[in-house]
């Protein structure tokens, strides 16, 4: 025998190495063959429930890793409370209709003018369905869990159904109409666009003075007096119908020469010395102060056409720029098109949809709006109207799918309106738990301050506006037709209504006043996506048997304030009056390492799939649980590569416990806490917080602390102190001694706990540490329940007692370093520490009742009552001397002993007396064969 087999050295046949990126497959096949995600919600039944409702992500192209922060920080969530005594049932959906796809078709030759709308929309569907199965795939690939076989999908004809009839209810209550105010046009989608699809990107605009001549004063100014307006906006002055002035301002008509020439100019009074110095002016002259007011109705003439301009008054103008003049299209500006309408100025449509100029824009049509910008200065310089023009950069709003920017068109669209409802859906917000507290802000500015919600589309791909016609046009919408075409949708999609006349969709004999001759006609245009997926409290939570509406919590990035969350609540507080979600939870966006937006142009994207190849799925389900979501968070392969650093350590450590605890059977060889060693005692008291803080920190979705937490428990408690010293106990101390089961029954205790408080992170590698727990009963880690809460009656004594030995032991560690330092000592173990303490800290050690030099790790450890000597370190409560220990180096233990070489076996001459006491024990056989060399 050799004295390493009389040691417990832990064995384990749980690797070091993870192999992450060629287990967890096989993980996630065990998982789908044993139902794991069916098991756990058996296991859940009756329980209260907890519904997160999954924001549907769209149908296009792989996951990106902003995609996997949002699905693994769901996992997260869902795996925990379904560990903590809730029925939390994930289904998983998506967004399938609507223009990316359609893109996605026309980059591969399908032109959809050119095709059978029925084929066409067969196409898009089958699309979609692939995109569904591939992102499916790689969700899954992430240790996501969830009804994967049964997602919602918003093209499914259940989910249409159900979104019709939200539909039917808000036509129902009054909040469906036609109108044609000026909408955000996407010349490039060839279609409106809603404010949720706006982002917003720098464009170069001409800023300009243009002077309109006086054609009708009505003698409140002199006649050959000059409107001065100022614009952005170049392409729109063959639009123009007017000019805005505010009627509390005053306004200033002004003698100037400009090039060689006497003029008379009307501007805004306080804007007079901003606009000279642009323009040019010399020797500007007061003549005239008039209201505003008092220009209303007066009439200008168009810079180039025959027509006039109607000057009208509107409370919006204002004099941070500009002239106090404002240039009016209403056909391009929701504000020139809102106050104009008392006015009842036409709006005629001069731009088609693709953005081309119309026989309405005479000199203009057939060109593209954003190229006639040199036309109009050339028009505006050939009649002496252009008084200066310089460009300037500035943020303009562009179609958030093409890039592109968008213009202001007025056409017939379909609007929900919001005016009857807001505050309805203010209050609404105020009650919601925002997780986030500025999430509230946001979302309940954007309700105040947004116009009526554009839901019709002029696309193919998508849910059609169950809407018909009369014979005069009137639009028909009632109870009855809603409800007959959402049954028509759940049994036969919402294709039918493209493949069927419009009679074939109306109720059996129904008759409207508006067609005498029973001849209707039915609406082409589709409904906005945001209407589809803002339908989803309808289509899923009331739809599906084990969810409920409201749902507990919703999950998002943070530009989802201005869409899921938004249309969610929208149509939720129309319909039934309250929100869908009783909290939300946002998230920033991924930016790569140097904290640049991610953008394929940039060749800085990470795929998902590229992460779990080279690290493994729980590689970067720590790296979410590692990061602060609340902002935006940082990427790169370099980050999950000091990721991966630390995974090693949470590894390491649970490899430690599982190879020290592997001979430990906690039904027979478990201590019962009141006679644990008192150090052993610490350990659970301060594991108890870790739990206690953990799951606190679950509960309040704070991932990152659950983070910050586990991995400092390990760092610190664990490895800096529990476990250094925890060898000379666990190797060294006789199998079944009470020294050793103490601790075994700790570090068991532990090991289970932390892999249960690991699940909801690292699910791949918790599993298989869960198939060295023997003891355990559980199939699967996540079939357990989360460590509870216990009450320990003397945890505060505990805490208190040895957060005071850990002030004298930074104090030993300190003297021990600087013995090294002097060359004392090498090792630890080689020490012999001496320590004159004053009361305090006397008592303190005679209370912990403790091997004190085995917690310090090394030899000796004397407690003198004598004065301390000049070479001892001196600290405010006791001195420290460290002096090299007398004796020899035992072989087994490693300690320096006095009793090294005492003992009369000549086999064990070479151990200190409490190792041969442990080998007489446990090794008699030694005692006359020895120990082979």
């Amino acid at each position: 025998m050799k004295i390493k087999d009389t040691l417990n050295l832990g064995k384990t046949a749980f690797p070091m190495r993870a192999g992450l990126p060629n287990k967890e497959p096989n993980w996630q096949k065990g998982w789908d063959d044993a139902e794991l995600y069916k098991l756990r919600q058996e296991l859940n039944e009756g329980k209260p429930s907890f519904m997160l409702h999954d924001g549907p992500p769209y149908a296009n192209g792989n996951i990106h890793i902003g995609h996997s922060l949002n699905k693994v920080s769901k996992d997260i969530i869902v795996r925990y409370k379904s560990m903590t005594g809730f029925r939390a049932p994930y289904v998983p959906g998506w967004d399938t209709h609507g223009l990316p796809i359609e893109q996605q078709l026309a980059k591969a030759g399908i032109k959809r003018k050119e095709m059978d709308r029925a084929e066409y929309l067969a196409k898009c569907r089958e699309y979609a369905l692939q995109q569904v199965d591939m992102q499916r795939r790689d969700f899954k690939s992430l240790g996501v869990l969830g009804d994967w076989e049964h997602p919602y999908l918003t093209l499914l004809p259940e989910f249409e159904a159900q979104e019709i009839r939200v539909f039917g209810k808000m036509a129902e209550k009054g909040y469906i109409y036609r109108g044609a105010k000026p909408i955000y046009w996407s010349w490039s989608s060839e279609s409106s666009l809603a404010e949720a699809e706006i982002e917003y990107h720098d464009v170069k605009s001409p800023s300009l003075f243009v002077a309109f001549k006086a054609r009708d004063t009505k003698g409140v100014i002199p006649d050959d007096t000059e409107f001065v307006i100022w614009t952005t906006t170049a392409w729109t002055f063959p639009s123009n119908r007017g000019i805005f002035v505010h009627p509390d301002y005053d306004y200033i008509v002004v003698a100037a020469t400009l090039d060689g020439k006497a003029r008379k100019f009307l501007i805004a009074k306080d804007l007079l010395a901003s606009v000279t110095e642009k323009v040019g002016w010399e020797n500007p002259e007061i003549l005239q102060t008039v209201k505003g007011s008092e220009l209303d109705n007066l009439k200008a003439t168009h810079p180039f056409y025959d027509r006039e301009s109607l000057v009208m008054n509107a409370d919006y103008v204002s004099l941070d720029s500009g002239t106090g003049l404002v240039h009016t299209s209403p056909n391009h500006g929701e504000d020139d098109y809102q106050y104009s309408r008392k006015y009842k100025l036409p709006v005629i449509e001069d731009i088609n949809g693709q953005g081309y100029f119309t026989e309405e824009a005479p000199g203009f049509e057939g060109k593209f709006y954003d190229d006639v910008e040199e036309d109009v200065l050339e028009k505006l310089r050939a009649t002496g109207r252009l008084l200066h023009v310089e460009h300037f950069t500035h943020s303009y709003p562009h179609d958030w799918r093409t890039k592109k920017p968008v213009i202001f068109r007025a056409t017939p669209q379909w609007f929900a309106s919001i005016d009857d409802f807001r505050q309805n859906i203010l209050d609404e917000v105020e009650k919601v738990g925002w997780v986030i507290p500025w999430g509230k802000t946001r979302l309940y500015n954007m309700v105040r301050d947004r116009g009526d919600w554009v839901i019709s589309r002029q696309r193919a791909w998508g849910v059609p506006l169950p809407i018909f016609y009369g014979e005069d046009g009137t639009p028909i919408i009632t109870p009855e037709t809603t409800e007959h075409v959402a049954q028509l949708f759940a049994e036969n999609g919402s294709g039918y209504w493209f493949t069927h006349e419009a009679k074939e969709l109306l109720p059996e004999g129904f008759t409207h006043p508006s067609s005498p001759n029973g001849e209707f006609t039915k609406e082409q245009d589709i409904m906005d996506v945001w209407f589809d997926s803002g339908s989803s409290w309808n289509g899923v939570l009331n739809t599906r048997d084990e969810l409920s509406y409201p749902a507990d919590l919703y999950l998002e990035g943070s530009d989802q304030y201005r869409g899921w969350f938004n249309s969610s609540i929208t149509t939720s507080v129309a319909v039934n009056g309250k929100a869908p979600y009783k909290s939300v939870l946002s998230q920033g966006f991924v930016l790569d390492g140097k904290g640049m937006k991610m953008s394929k142009s940039l060749g800085n994207t990470i795929l998902p799939s590229d992460v779990t190849k080279k690290f493994g799925a729980d590689i970067l389900r720590l790296w979410v649980a590692s990061v602060d979501y609340e902002n935006d968070v940082r990427v790169s392969m370099d980050i999950l590569q000091q990721t991966s650093e630390a995974y090693r350590k949470i590894r390491n450590t649970m490899r430690f416990l599982i190879a020290n605890t592997a001979d430990f059977d906690k039904s027979t060889d478990a201590i019962i806490y009141e006679n644990l060693r008192g150090v052993d005692k610490y350990m659970l008291v301060k594991f108890n917080e870790l739990v206690k803080s953990v799951r606190t920190a679950y509960d309040k979705y704070s991932f990152m602390n659950v983070y910050k937490q586990v991995v400092n428990f390990l760092t610190n408690d664990l490895s800096a102190f529990y476990l250094d010293f925890a060898k000379d106990v666990v190797y060294i101390e006789a199998a079944n001694s009470q020294e050793r089961r103490s601790m075994q029954t700790v570090m068991y205790e532990m090991l289970v706990g932390l892999t249960k408080l690991l699940v909801p992170i690292l699910p791949h590698t918790t599993e298989e540490i869960w198939t060295y727990l023997e003891n355990e009963e559980e199939a699967y880690a996540y079939l357990a329940e989360m460590p509870e809460v216990q009450d320990f009656s003397d945890s505060d004594e505990l805490l208190s007692d040895w957060e005071a030995f850990f002030d004298f032991r930074d104090k030993v560690l300190k003297s021990l370093e600087e013995a090294r330092e002097a060359k004392l000592i090498g090792k630890s173990l080689e020490a012999h520490v001496t320590v004159y303490p004053d009361e305090v800290v006397k008592t303190l050690l005679s209370v912990l009742d403790e091997n004190v030099a085995q917690l310090l790790i090394v030899s000796d450890l004397t407690v003198s009552s004598k004065a301390a000597p000049e070479n001892a370190t001196k600290f405010d409560d006791m001195a420290i001397l460290v002096e090299h220990a007398e004796g020899e180096v035992c072989d087994r233990c490693r300690r320096t002993d006095v009793t090294v070489g005492t003992n009369e076996n000549e086999h064990l001459k070479h151990l200190c007396a409490h190792c041969a006491e442990i080998i007489t024990a446990e090794f008699p056989e030694v005692l006359t064969a020895g120990f082979e060399e």
